[in-house]
Parts: C-alpha cells; sequence; structure tokens
C-alpha cells in the first residue's frame, strides 16, 4: 500500500532536523505505530539521519512536557528499524517510528543516578514515565488514530529489558508482523534484537489516548503487587511535623520504592520500619523530580506523588 492520505507533520513538532530529502523514504499508508527508546538524554543526529526516526519526543522535565523533533513524513518510511535481506519488510511495512529520549534499562538509570542525576528531572525512566510524559505520548497515539486510523491497541507482552532482548516470545513472527496493526514497541519487531521500549505501562498509554479521542475505556487494573492507598497527610506527620521515629511497614516500602526510583543516595543504611530523615529527604527528592518545588514539594506527601511512586501495598 503506497497511498498517503492525512496529514503529514504532528502539530507543533519542529520540523529543523528533516532527514527525508536527503534518504528519501518509501510511500506507505502507516498503521502502525512502533515506540522506541533512545538509551541517550540528548536528541540524537541517528548518524545524521541514516538511522532516524519518523520522530523523536524529547522531555522537558521542567516544563513537563515533550518536545517533538519530525524527522520524515507520516506515510514516508523511516531507518529506525533493522531490515534484513531475505526477509520482511520492517521499516516500510507501514510503520511510523517514534524514539523516546530516555532510558528503559535499569542499569542506565542506576549508572546516571549515581552520576549525580535525578530521575524526571535530568532524564525519563519510561518504564516509571510520570504521568505527564505518559499523557504526551498518548496524545500524539490518539492523532495517530484519529489522522491515520491506527488501533489503539497492541501487544499483550511487554517485558522488562533486559528480558526484552534478543529473541524473546514477545517479538512478533513475519506472519504476525504482517498482520499486525496497532502500537508496538521496537521488542516486538522481528529481524530485530533491540528490548525497547522495555516495561513501558501501555495499557495506560492506550487508556490515556482513548480518553483524548472521547472511546470509553475502563482504567487498568494496576499491576501486582497492589500498590498501597494513600494513608492521608496526617499519617506522615505528629503535632503538625514530621512523624520521625514512627514505626509502620508503609515506611519500608515507600523507603525500597524511592531506592528503586533511584532515590537511594539519601540512605547510609537500607530503608526500615522507623521514619527516619532520609526517607523525608528522599521524598522531598522525588516530589521535585514529579515537577513540585518551593512548599509544594516539602514533606508530607501528597495524594499525587504518593500515586506516582506505586507503593507495593502492605496489607
Amino acid at each position: 500500500m503506497t497511498t498517503r492520505t492525512g496529514p503529514q507533520t504532528y502539530p507543533g513538532a519542529s520540523q529543523a532536523y528533516r532527514y527525508q530529502q536527503r534518504f528519501g523514504g518509501s510511500a506507505m499508508e502507516v498503521n502502525v505505530v512502533a515506540l522506541h527508546t533512545t538509551e541517550g538524554r540528548t536528541l540524537p543526529d541517528y548518524g545524521g539521519g541514516a538511522s532516524a526516526p519518523t520522530l523523536t519526543a524529547v522531555p522537558d522535565c521542567k516544563a513537563r512536557k515533550l518536545k517533538w523533533y519530525q524527522h520524515f513524513d507520516i506515510d514516508t518510511s523511516a531507518r529506525a528499524l533493522l531490515n534484513l535481506s531475505g526477509g520482511v519488510e520492517t521499516n516500510t511495512l507501514n510503520v511510523c517510528q517514534v524514539e523516546k529520549v530516555g532510558t528503559c534499562d535499569p542499569g542506565t538509570r542506576t549508572k546516571w543516578v549515581k552520576a549525580g542525576l535525578e530521575q524526571n528531572v535530568d532524564f525519563v525512566f519510561w518504564p516509571d514515565a510520570p504521568e505527564w510524559a505518559l499523557a504526551e505520548v498518548a496524545e500524539f497515539l490518539a492523532w495517530m488514530n484519529r489522522q491515520h486510523g491506527v488501533p489503539l491497541s497492541g501487544p499483550a507482552s511487554w517485558p522488562a529489558y533486559p528480558s526484552s532482548y534478543g529473541a524473546t516470545k514477545s517479538r512478533f513472527t513475519f506472519a504476525e508482523w504482517n498482520a499486525f496493526k496497532g502500537v508496538c514497541g521496537h521488542m516486538h519487531v522481528p529481524e530485530n534484537s533491540h528490548g525497547d521500549p522495555g516495561a513501558i505501562d501501555f495499557d495506560r498509554l492506550i487508556h490515556l489516548a482513548k480518553q483524548s479521542i472521547g472511546e470509553p475505556s475502563r482504567p487498568p487494573e494496576p499491576n501486582l503487587p497492589k500498590y498501597q492507598p494513600f494513608p492521608g497527610a496526617a499519617f506522615f506527620l505528629k503535632n503538625g511535623k514530621p512523624a520521625l521515629g514512627k514505626s509502620s511497614p508503609i515506611f519500608t516500602a515507600m523507603g525500597k520504592r524511592l531506592v528503586a526510583r533511584g532515590f537511594g543516595r539519601y540512605y547510609s543504611v537500607g530503608p526500615g520500619p522507623k521514619l527516619g530523615q532520609a526517607d523525608i529527604d528522599a521524598y522531598q527528592a522525588f516530589q521535585r523530580s514529579q515537577g513540585y518545588s518551593g512548599t509544594a514539594a516539602k514533606w508530607p506527601p501528597g495524594i499525587t506523588t504518593w500515586t506516582a511512586l506505586k507503593v507495593p501495598y502492605t496489607g
């Protein structure tokens, strides 16, 4: 299918790094969006465009927005997928490719945090992406649905990196790829080995996209283990001040989750059941990473950041 219909540029996307004139590309009618992660923190040059996707989304964590750069028309083949001879078509098989700047690799996240960077302040770890980042990607998917008919559905399996790398059960066969219409990841495309974008919250992404187009969508069930409900601001205070020394398994679960999110440097020893200053400092850093500042980033936790932290249910 080679027909090009619908708008060819995403509204608001910068056209400053266009590679279509240099590399041409094949005309097609897009019915798939493939999501990638760049595994870096800045806009790549893609070898001068030789391995460029259709678009790149660069997080502006301070503004809580994605800055979009478009490299090829929507219905013109891009170049970010491996395409081997004698197999199936990948880049040219009706797929719009979106690179999201950031990482899906927990090891890379740990390396960046150890270097002094803060998640959701200096970079996005896409399996734990903040709500604003998911909403921005979802809005693009909604636009692709409205303007190009890409279904708001996709594979059920989005394994975490590095288990998503290589010839996994999640990767499409040639026949599955040829028949597929919807939203997938680089990890699903045949002939490719990359495991990005890892365990992105795909159910949440599709739920937000369907909300954008006005289609009824039941909120996704939380993944096991279930998350700890917000216990209320008073739980974290005593006489209006931080409840230092208060003991609860919730504080252990909260601390472990903060460490997993990249804020472990505040702890000299591992998190425990008694609320300590390290818990408070780590949580306040987490709130800043979610875009809060000043008094809004101070203790106690609020329901929005508590929900975003996804503390496992303690009973």
